[in-house]
């Protein structure tokens, strides 16, 4: 923070004290002059987070003054999000489908979107026996495979990823929420960890799937900081995808379900290329945004 006076160096002439009121009132206005998108939420969040409150203590406490301490830890999480890290790595979590989530820089951060992907995951499973086999492939932080479990506690649900300091996340997730009893993850590319299981009855997945060419052209958030590997899809986006049709179809049983995770252009080519491989009931669902989310089918 360059401005005089700052929370980041407050002036000796100035005796005002750094309250709750005064420091997001500066943050707020500094973040806004960064072109950032929300800014007052963005200095709430983070002022929160330092002082382990929720929002709405903020009104109330609006006139408490800051100790030195706590001033110091909220000027570096604004120090660094002047830098564009996203809230959520700041913060170390992310709420997904009603469940807070541990993230950071290894994982990409779970967005609302992807609840489409959970949503579609359990409907078409609704009407299957108890006792399933769930893989999520490019599990991340594990959000999809978790809170899938969540619902479905008899099911025997796995998640997968290259990355294996991804993969620690997930577990840590998995135990942090109650389901490590359920739900186990493994490194390894795609389905090649879990081939032993038998078949499948779902395969969920949010692979990355943006162009090469336009991972670069991301907002700074994404691109300078999000993990590279959990966002280029090659060429098209579709490298992935194409490669997980074919897996997919060699692990799932009879009527096993592949659902996963699209860039909102590609639903027609993925729909495409799934009933030439000979998929069935071959579905687009859409997210809140009344976007092509998320493809889905039945195994040939």
């Amino acid at each position: 923070m360059t401005s005089s006076p700052s929370p980041a160096s407050p002036s000796p002439a100035i005796s005002e004290p750094w309250t709750v009121r005064r420091v997001l009132t500066w943050v707020t206005e500094d973040f806004a002059t960064r072109g950032l998108e929300t800014p007052r939420l963005e200095a709430e969040l983070l002022l929160s987070h330092v002082l382990g409150c929720n929002r709405i203590q903020l009104i109330i406490d609006r006139d408490r003054p800051l100790e030195n301490q706590e001033l110091s830890a909220y000027r570096a999480l604004v120090s660094r999000r002047r830098n564009h890290e996203p809230i959520a790595y700041l913060r170390g979590e992310r709420e997904f489908y009603g469940h807070v989530f541990e993230v950071d820089a290894r994982v990409l951060i779970p967005r609302p979107d992807t609840e489409t992907l959970v949503e579609v995951a359990l409907d078409r499973t609704r009407d299957r026996h108890m006792f399933g086999r769930m893989v999520d492939v490019c599990t991340g932080s594990g959000n999809v495979a978790i809170s899938f479990a969540k619902e479905r506690s008899t099911w025997q649900v796995r998640g997968t990823d290259v990355s294996p300091e991804a993969i620690k996340v997930a577990s840590r997730n998995a135990v942090r929420l109650g389901v490590a009893w359920n739900t186990a993850f493994s490194t390894g590319d795609l389905l090649a960890p879990v081939r032993q299981m038998g078949p499948l009855d779902l395969v969920t997945a949010n692979p990355p799937y943006i162009p090469s060419a336009e991972v670069d052209q991301l907002p700074a958030d994404i691109r300078n900081h999000e993990p590279r590997l959990a966002l280029d899809g090659g060429a098209d986006g579709l490298d992935l995808v194409r490669r997980l049709i074919a897996e997919a179809a060699a692990c799932l049983g009879a009527d096993g379900v592949l659902a996963m995770e699209i860039a909102c252009d590609q639903g027609p080519r993925v729909v495409e290329q799934m009933q030439h491989a000979g998929w069935t009931d071959v579905r687009v669902a859409q997210d809140l945004g009344k976007r092509d989310r998320v493809v889905s089918g039945i195994r040939p």
